[in-house]
């Protein structure tokens, strides 16, 4: 049974994502605050950890508690779930390693589709490995058996949803993929804004590594695709 941590403040809205997630099947813990999730989590981690920004009277507690799981796994998917709408908001959690931005009005079918989302590509990781699946063009080197990626040999440290981005801007270079292409090809289902800031989020990751990565090319009006360099 998958486990599912919840950390969030107020306990009305704790117990209702609790009780929902429950009856879908999972194993769910609640936290109320940032210290108390550590402290869990450094014994034990959880399969999807689902986290407020404000947390009691930390304003950001939930960026601060994203980083120190980012610091314990670079794999265990992560959502903010939050009041906080702003673009700032959204691009900083997503700088910080989670995997999906949504906001509490989301409805409650919607927050169990994309959590099934995640551990659906989370499954992919569990496959044995029979072969060698690498997928290479240039510099570039995925291996989708170990979702890893490399770039001249320095491996680059993609979340699950940045990794499936890549491959399928990968997969066909040349060709336009726009952001609902991109969601269907990465297995995603995200809104739009949420696609650009994880297409920034990677070229930042690659040009950490080669100040010259140019590969992910915008298409105005399109939306993205993979150049050769």
């Amino acid at each position: 049974m998958k486990q599912i941590a919840i950390v969030e403040d107020e306990t009305a809205i704790r117990e209702n994502y609790t009780e929902m997630l429950t009856k879908q099947g999972y194993q769910v813990q609640g936290y109320a605050d940032r210290q108390s999730a550590e402290l869990a989590f450094k014994q034990q981690l959880p399969d999807l950890a689902i986290v407020d920004i404000g947390l009691g009277d930390e304003i950001d507690g939930g960026f601060t508690l994203c980083q120190t799981l980012r610091s314990l796994s670079k794999t265990l998917p992560i959502i903010f779930l939050t009041a906080r709408d702003s673009e700032i908001d959204t691009v900083c959690g997503l700088r910080m390693g989670a995997d999906d931005y949504l906001t509490k009005d989301i409805s409650l079918p919607h927050l169990a589709a994309r959590i099934a989302a995640l551990f659906r590509r989370m499954a992919a990781l569990e496959v044995p490995v029979v072969a060698q699946n690498i997928l290479t063009r240039g510099p570039l080197k995925i291996d989708t058996n170990r979702m890893q990626v490399s770039w001249h040999d320095h491996a680059i440290d993609l979340t699950i949803t940045e990794f499936w981005m890549v491959h399928a801007l990968a997969q066909r270079p040349g060709h336009v993929k726009s952001r609902n292409d991109l969601m269907t090809d990465a297995k995603i289902y995200v809104d739009d804004s949420t696609i650009t800031s994880h297409v920034k989020r990677i070229r930042k990751k690659f040009i950490k590594v080669d100040a010259d990565f140019n590969c992910v090319d915008t298409v105005y009006g399109m939306g993205y695709r993979w150049e050769h360099s």
